[in-house]
């Protein structure tokens, strides 16, 4: 048998085995933080007084929010999970803005570890602000699952956008599992809702340009009924159902409650997640706000938005 040699294990730490990812140092970021200061009695007076005296009049003058389906939070009993549709940074303040008092201040906000809490300000900005919690979206993580349902345990309502980031175009994403998963694990209800007009606000960064340029523009926020898991529904199940109430929500908002409905009823509700059509067709064929081209006020003339067009 050899005799060791100085300088090598275990003397000092072994090599790495190559084709291995070396996990990064664990520096109180990420999934790691610790957010629950975020949530003492100061700092949720503070955050109070910052949302309701700068957020929500800030959100009411980019976005002019005009909002449907209001009447369904008064009969609500919270907890709850919020579930939407994602496409700008602006959505978070967006459905801040929307919810009654007796709501927001008592939600927290599910948002990714690896972009909001990769460095220590950031974490600490979010934190704060939005009472954001750290959320691993490119795998299953239990600290994540178990902070997000702890929560809910605890009285605090939940936003989760399901598609896990946002999306690239303005169409929406498949949904992920998450949102689901923490319904039937903690027997809270979900709330659907789509978001509509946001990424005319605060766009994506398209590839290859240094930044998206913000612009005023009007949005929809619409509300859905409450969702609950069925007896012996899966967590599969309820997510397909989740993610159908936003499609229908989508539907309703590019066109009328009572069109919206009867597709949805024959089973030929739009796909949210647009045409397979190349990049141009598919920001064409986007549903645009009032006076952006798609709608009745359209330069290009086109009466209705793409989805009405179709159904003549």
């Amino acid at each position: 048998m050899s005799a060791r040699l100085p300088g090598r294990f275990p003397w000092r730490a072994a090599p790495w085995p190559a084709g291995v990812e070396r996990p990064l140092p664990d520096r109180g970021v990420g999934t790691a933080y610790d957010t629950g200061w975020s949530r003492k009695p100061p700092v949720r007076v503070l955050r109070a007084a910052l949302l309701d005296t700068l957020g929500r009049p800030l959100v009411a003058a980019v976005a002019s929010p005009r909002v449907v389906g209001a009447e369904i939070l008064e009969g609500i009993e919270p907890p709850v999970i919020f579930v939407a549709n994602h496409a700008s940074h602006i959505d978070t303040g967006l459905i801040l803005y929307c919810l009654p008092t007796r709501l927001r201040h008592k939600t927290v906000v599910a948002a990714a570890a690896d972009h909001f809490f990769d460095r220590r300000w950031k974490a600490h900005l979010w934190a704060f602000t939005l009472a954001a919690i750290p959320i691993e979206r490119h795998r299953v993580n239990r600290a994540s699952a178990e902070l997000a349902a702890g929560l809910l345990d605890d009285g605090w309502n939940l936003i989760i956008f399901p598609e896990g980031g946002r999306s690239p175009d303005g169409w929406q994403q498949p949904f992920r599992g998450g949102a689901a998963y923490l319904a039937k694990r903690t027997g809270r209800p979900v709330v659907p809702m789509h978001l509509a007009g946001t990424a005319l606000v605060l766009p994506k960064k398209p590839p290859g340009s240094r930044r998206a340029r913000p612009s005023r523009s009007p949005c929809t926020v619409h509300f859905g009924k409450p969702l609950s898991a069925l007896p012996g529904e899966d967590a599969r199940r309820l997510g397909a159902r989740i993610e159908s109430a936003v499609a229908l929500l989508a539907d309703e908002s590019s066109s009328d409650f009572w069109s919206a409905r009867l597709r949805h009823a024959a089973g030929n509700t739009p796909s949210p997640s647009g045409p397979a059509a190349s990049p141009w067709r598919r920001a064409w064929e986007l549903p645009r706000p009032e006076g952006r081209h798609g709608s009745p006020d359209s330069p290009r003339g086109a009466p209705g938005t793409p989805w009405e067009r179709r159904s003549r």
